[in-house]
């Protein structure tokens, strides 16, 4: 008995400092998850590896399919996949008064996210196939569809939708 409370005391000892080190290299990361105070509600300007995403949690190291949504009060939260800020809002109760700004794929630049045009076939981070464009193309759907599409799980990430989306391109 005494050797097996010293074995289970020895691993509870082990389990306690590997959870003290990934706490310790969360803070040495500083990541970014929100901003607060951004009363002009622009977009800011991100630092590739020093943001993360607030759906999915994971670093932003690509600005192609960049979103920020801002709710009313100035508060701001960074997406690297737009189909994941569009599941990430769908519960909040500001969704219809944020502000919401997303990187064109075609003219590689912060525009209104309820105004652009959102392709179904793009190779986003999380596989959602939602890229944003300005200017509309055949096939593109609006911001409501493509949130609506999000909610009801229509997007490439869904292994059917992906088969219906891509046939014939592969």
């Amino acid at each position: 008995m005494n050797k097996n409370l010293k074995q289970f005391v020895f691993l509870i000892g082990l389990l306690i400092m590997i959870a003290f080190g990934f706490i310790a290299l969360a803070k040495n990361q500083n990541m970014i998850t929100i901003k607060e105070g951004n009363l002009n509600k622009t977009p800011y300007e991100l630092e590739l590896g020093k943001y993360q995403d607030s759906d999915c949690g994971m670093v932003i190291d690509d600005f192609s399919y960049v979103s920020q949504v801002i709710a009313p009060d100035g508060k701001t939260w960074f997406f690297h996949d737009h189909g994941g800020m569009a599941h990430w809002l769908l519960n909040k109760d500001f969704k219809e008064n944020a502000v919401i700004w997303v990187m064109s794929k075609d003219t590689k630049k912060y525009i209104d996210g309820r105004k652009a045009w959102y392709s179904r076939t793009d190779l986003t981070p999380m596989e959602y196939g939602f890229g944003a464009y300005e200017i509309k193309q055949n096939g593109f759907v609006s911001f409501t569809e493509m949130v609506l599409l999000m909610a009801r799980g229509e997007h490439l990430g869904n292994p059917q939708i992906k088969a219906e989306l891509l046939k014939g391109k592969e």
